[in-house]
């Protein structure tokens, strides 16, 4: 298990991380979000000891994570952290920087080893390509499947499939999050896309302001978001004045409704000026304006321009966000 405890950090005298504490179980899977800047990259690099820490303490079980003031050379073999920087080695091929770290001694073993991780990054038919020769998010692909040949009990991964071409994402991360899971290798990734999180995160840790702002089950948070800022981290959100989506009610709270959960109607509800459509495949977003501010929504049909309908929120989700 790992424990981060009360950690402070800075590079010169403006804070970049502040007394953040959390916990990481065996097998789980926490997603880091935030917006740029908040200290997700940074907060990876203090859990693996590239940085010394200002105050508090981190352990991984019984073993504390020293900085580089303790260790000449950072890092646990317990231990793997996978950066935008892969750190391969161009001029020998793909099975060559994943076997690297495997025994010679057991060359049958080596072998299968490699073809698994190969064919978990998707990467088999590059096995003999030396990796100077591969793109950006091939060779990401192979940094990947070379810190799993390792065996880490705890991962670090500082958005892994950025290189990574939209038609290979979707499986990769299938195969990547399912394989920890078998493996029981607990891993936190700071990312941007909450494609990586929603389907796969057991937690979400959401950082703001250098500081932990909320730390939840991925759904609940997801369907029971704090603030707007929390909510558009996973999706177009808005924050709506109750007494503008219902009439009658006697208060002036605002909630986060998200664009898919606002309904259309061509009769009643709050009032809404198209002002731009973008078509997303299935569905389109609307961006309409009331009087007082902006508001975005979707819809399976695409709307004129300057037209007007209305849009109504289930009571269910008022409840719930009000709860």
């Amino acid at each position: 298990m790992l424990e981060v405890k009360n950690i402070s950090f800075s590079y010169t005298t403006t804070p970049i991380l502040k007394k953040i504490s959390f916990k990481v179980d065996e097998g789980e899977y926490l997603a880091i979000l935030g917006e740029s800047g908040s200290g997700k990259s940074t907060l990876l690099k203090a859990i693996y000891g590239l940085l010394q820490l200002n105050e508090g303490t981190i352990f991984w079980k019984e073993n504390q994570v020293l900085g580089p003031d303790y260790n000449l050379i950072p890092g646990e073999k317990y231990m793997k952290y996978l950066s935008q920087d892969f750190d391969l080695m161009p001029f020998i091929t793909v099975a060559e920087n994943v076997s690297q770290f495997l025994s010679v001694f057991y060359p049958k073993e080596l072998k299968e080893r490699t073809d698994e991780l190969l064919e978990m990054v998707e990467m088999t038919s590059f096995a003999k390509i030396k990796v100077k020769n591969l793109s950006g998010g091939q060779q990401q692909r192979v940094a990947l499947a070379r810190v799993l040949a390792q065996e880490p009990e705890l991962l670090l991964l500082d958005e892994p499939f950025s290189h990574i071409d939209n038609f290979r994402k979707n499986s990769l991360r299938r195969n990547l999050f399912a394989y920890l899971k078998k493996k029981k290798i607990s891993c936190i990734v700071a990312t941007h896309d909450q494609q990586e999180v929603l389907p796969f995160a057991d937690r979400v840790l959401v950082v703001k302001d250098k500081a932990v702002i909320a730390d939840a089950k991925t759904l609940a948070l997801f369907e029971n978001p704090k603030s707007l800022y929390i909510a558009s981290l996973f999706a177009e959100a808005n924050e709506i004045p109750i007494d503008v989506i219902k009439t009658y009610a006697k208060t002036k709270e605002k909630i986060i409704v998200y664009a898919h959960e606002l309904k259309v109607s061509k009769a009643s509800g709050l009032k809404i000026t198209v002002k731009k459509v973008y078509p997303m495949g299935m569905y389109f977003l609307i961006e309409g304006a009331t009087e007082e501010q902006k508001i975005f929504f979707t819809c399976d049909t695409k709307l004129a321009l300057e037209s007007t309908t209305y849009l109504n929120i289930p009571i269910d989700i008022i409840n719930k966000r009000l709860a």
